[in-house]
């Protein structure tokens, strides 16, 4: 039973700060390679940023030099660090997890094994 856990999303100012947390369970955590998806009203999907097996990371154009990705293994817990916050930013944020790893498909769902509910994130 795997269950994936958001915590952390609320409502800023722009150019504030947040911190996203995922609580993972129910999995071999280091079997798998963790992302942050958002959902915008009205808009599909789409990935933020993840990280890989060997520790690198990908994140989406629009949050470069933004928005940090990472996690502690042994908490089996991802994290999004997300600083100077725009309004564009605000989504509900999702975490997932998926057992391939390949770096060229990040960016897709349907790649992903494992979601969490959300945590919303509100910029204004």
């Amino acid at each position: 039973h795997v269950q994936l856990v958001e915590s952390g999303g609320g409502s800023v100012q722009v150019g504030g700060s947040l911190r996203l947390s995922c609580a993972a369970s129910g999995l071999t955590y280091s079997s798998y390679c963790m992302g942050w998806f958002r959902q915008a009203p009205g808009k599909e999907r789409v990935g933020v940023a993840a990280i890989d097996s060997d520790g690198s990371t990908s994140y989406t154009d629009s949050v470069k030099g933004r928005f940090t990705i990472s996690q502690d293994n042994e908490k089996k817990t991802l994290y999004l660090q997300m600083n100077s916050l725009k309004p564009e930013d605000t989504a509900m944020y999702y975490c997932a997890a998926r057992s391939r790893c390949t770096i060229s498909t990040w960016r897709t769902v349907s790649e992903y094994d494992y979601w969490g509910q959300g945590t919303q994130v509100t910029v204004s």
